[in-house]
């Protein structure tokens, strides 16, 4: 035995030797130059590769299997024109017995100045196409030599050896890397520029430093970014599970969208993929952004299937402003310049391919808390649904600052003052003049282009929302928006004491954005309305009301000078501010007397019991055919225009007297049966915001009041002195005479 084992020793070593020999011999006395031409027709012909070699071919063959290739092209045989990929130098090597065992050592990996280059023409077509796919038989490229007869099958050999393959390398590196694809269709370019990849050695179940680094850049928009990675990879080829521990990514980014601005942006963590059980995940997350920093969880599940995303996520308080402002993205104007100051979020993250959502979201948004859910519905059209509850908004710090106008803050200074004087002393002072022009602005309100873009639907709750000191509460909002058209199918909230529930659309689908609301108000002061609104309350009460209006365009003056529908409203319990009326009637009597008032005013308002009427709109001019109002001992009736393209007015009020028991203000103006039932003119015109401060009497109508009170008294005396002995002809012609 021992004489066998020597001699099988023997022929295992003269094998040895013979294979040595015969590797140096090859490999020192056969060069691969000299068979390029073949090579290449080979990779033509077997694999649709157009392989162009213009460097030269080193090689080993034992013990290390190697080889290294200079100056090389690649492209596909389909489109040998267009270069898929240059490289400068590729360089391998594998040592040839652990092949037999299913395992790969590997000396180090080097590639030198690879440039690949993916392109997809107009037709859609990409220039790697075809490669791996033999040529054709037909193909003018394919090989003359006729093809070799087909094989018998071949019989069905054993299962083989499942065990994975065993990787074991020394290193790789990747130097002056370039990668870019061109699509011709959009004419999107996007690259990937001086790639550098160095990795320690690469065995299964051990750590593998890693470092990678590169510029990358696109067109549309021009962007350009620095990014640079490094961590430790574990892979477990027969458990299909891979780690990415102790990551670090940090770059920075440049370009059209951040107009001028950088953003400095990192990110950490550990990444797992566990193929077998189909779930990747990315823990311990840490991100930053400028000065915007953040941590959270993610988790993929069914990653063949339909990927699920689940995580959570949660954003430091940062200033949202500064943040928006390093991004080149500055926000407009606003009243509180300290506001979006303090903003953060925690929520629950949950998406699919298509969707994603932060759900158990708690948004801070300087002093107001937000709660609920927040979801791109669809990725690809942007569409938004939104369901939040929360506690107080005052609108008013977001808006823009008011821009007071001396011109306008004078004019109306001096409107104040032409009112003042209008309501003291006897009320004779002329009528105030009509009310400047131009009361509106012209400037652009709403971003159309941006509404046109919204698609999805909004829910929102909140305890109060203060808008321009409009503190609406309890209140309820529910929107949508599709392909321009914007609706508020509800508001509803507590104002005041009272009630308001309003619905609408905004079209913006048109060239002129179309505009469409119908409110309901029940139960409001109507002097806090005018005074949220900077206006000076000239009446008190409480306002129902119910509109009906449209308006088209998107400015201020547009919607005024569009401006169509209807209001119905009714003021109860009320008082007409600085505007007496008892006294204005006691003046037209006192005249009527041939009097002179002696007695002071005995007060500067009129209260009233109810007011009621319409406004018809056509193009931002109101007519009032109907105004009624229910004074003590008086009844008013009124008809006229609301010009509000200039803010003004002009009224033909008639005051009635209700019974001759009322105690007049004056003994001058006494009243008698002659006056009761006549209606005693007023005319109102001026600037809006005087209300029935602008009433004077007019003169027009108390003269036809004196002719028929003088015909009157005439066809009585006619009637005591003449009686049957005027015809009835003549006391008709002298009637209607004194009528006129």
């Amino acid at each position: 035995m021992k004489a066998l084992a020597k001699i099988l020793g023997l022929v295992v070593f003269g094998l040895l030797l013979i294979i040595v020999a015969l590797g140096f011999v090859l490999t020192h006395f056969f060069d691969p130059n000299d068979y390029k031409d073949e090579i290449q027709r080979l990779a033509r012909e077997k694999a649709g590769v157009e392989l162009t070699i213009d460097g030269d071919i080193g090689w080993s063959l034992f013990p290390w299997l190697g080889l290294e290739l200079h100056d090389t092209t690649v492209a596909s045989a389909r489109t040998p024109d267009q270069p898929l990929a240059d490289l400068r130098m590729l360089g391998l090597s594998v040592r040839v017995m652990p092949l037999l065992r299913r395992e790969i050592q590997m000396s180090d990996i080097t590639v030198d100045g690879l440039d690949l280059t993916l392109r997809r023409d107009a037709e859609g077509r990409g220039n790697w196409e075809g490669i791996g796919e033999p040529l054709p038989a037909d193909s003018p490229q394919a090989s003359a030599e006729p093809a070799p007869a087909q094989a018998p099958p071949e019989p069905e050999q054993p299962a083989r050896n499942d065990r994975p393959m065993r990787l074991d390398i020394d290193s790789l590196t990747v130097r002056d890397a370039r990668v870019s694809y061109e699509d011709a269709r959009t004419g999107n370019q996007y690259s990937a520029e001086g790639i550098e990849l160095t990795t320690g050695a690469i065995r299964e179940n051990t750590p593998i430093p890693v470092k990678l680094s590169a510029f990358f850049g696109s067109n549309k928009p021009v962007m350009r970014a620095r990014a640079e990675l490094t961590g430790t990879l574990r892979f477990d080829n027969a458990l299909r599970r891979y780690l990415f521990d102790n990551l670090k990514l940090a770059g920075e980014a440049s370009g059209e969208p951040l107009n001028g601005e950088t953003l400095n942006f990192t990110a950490q963590g550990a990444l797992m993929a566990d193929l077998a059980a189909q779930v990747a995940e990315w823990n311990g997350l840490k991100f930053t952004a400028n000065q915007l920093r953040g941590l959270g969880e993610l988790k993929l599940r069914d990653l063949q299937g339909e990927p699920k995303l689940a995580g959570t996520l949660s954003i430091a308080q940062f200033n949202a402003r500064e943040f928006l402002q390093n991004l080149g993205q500055p926000l407009p104007a606003m009243a509180d310049e300290g506001a979006l100051g303090k903003v953060e979020l925690v929520g629950r993250l949950a998406g699919t391919a298509d969707s994603l959502a932060l759900e158990e979201l708690k948004l801070q948004i300087d002093d107001t808390t937000l709660t609920g859910r927040v979801a791109l519905a669809d990725l690809e059209t942007g569409r938004i649904q939104a369901s939040l509850k929360g506690d107080r908004i005052v609108l008013d710090r977001y808006l823009p600052p008011s821009a007071k106008d001396a011109a306008e803050t004078q004019a109306r200074a001096e409107r104040n003052r032409v009112a003042t004087a209008a309501t003291t002393g006897s009320a004779t002072s002329p009528l105030p003049d009509e009310p400047t022009a131009n009361a509106w602005s012209s400037a652009d309100l709403l971003p159309v282009q941006a509404l046109r873009g919204l698609d999805g639907n909004v829910s929102l709750n909140l305890d109060q929302l203060s808008y321009r000191k409009l503190p609406l509460e309890a209140l309820t909002l529910k929107a949508k928006a599709d392909g321009g058209l914007l609706t508020l199918e509800t508001l509803r909230a507590n104002l005041f004491g009272g009630r308001l529930e309003t619905t609408g659309t905004l079209d913006t689908r048109q060239a002129l954005p179309l505009l469409d609301i119908n409110e309901r108000m029940t139960g409001v002061p109507i002097e806090r309305l005018l005074m949220a609104f900077d206006q000076k309350p000239v009446i008190h009460g409480i306002l129902d009301l119910t509109a009906d209006l449209q308006t088209r365009g998107n400015s201020q003056q547009a919607w005024v000078d569009n401006l169509d529908g209807r209001i119905d409203f009714v003021i109860d319990n009320g008082v007409l501010v600085d505007a007496n009326l008892e006294q204005q009637l006691c003046q037209a009597i006192a005249t009527l007397n041939r009097k002179t008032l002696t007695t002071e005013p005995r007060g500067r308002d009129t209260p009233f019991r109810t007011l009621r009427g319409s406004l018809v709109f056509n193009d931002g001019v109101a007519t009032n055919p109907d105004l009624r109002a229910s004074i003590p001992g008086l009844t008013v009736n009124g008809r006229g225009d609301l010009d509000l393209r200039t803010l003004g007015m002009d009224y033909l009020v008639g005051i009635v007297i209700e019974g001759d028991q009322g105690a007049m203000p004056d003994p001058a103006c006494q009243v008698n049966e002659r006056y009761v039932g006549l209606e005693w003119p007023l005319r109102c015109r001026g600037p809006l915001e005087l209300g029935a401060r602008a009433c004077r009497l007019d003169k027009d109508g108390l003269g036809k009041i004196a002719a028929k009170l003088a015909g009157d008294k005439l066809t009585e005396k006619i009637e005591e002195e003449l009686g049957d002995k005027v015809s009835p002809e003549l006391k008709d012609a002298l009637k209607g005479l004194f009528d006129r």
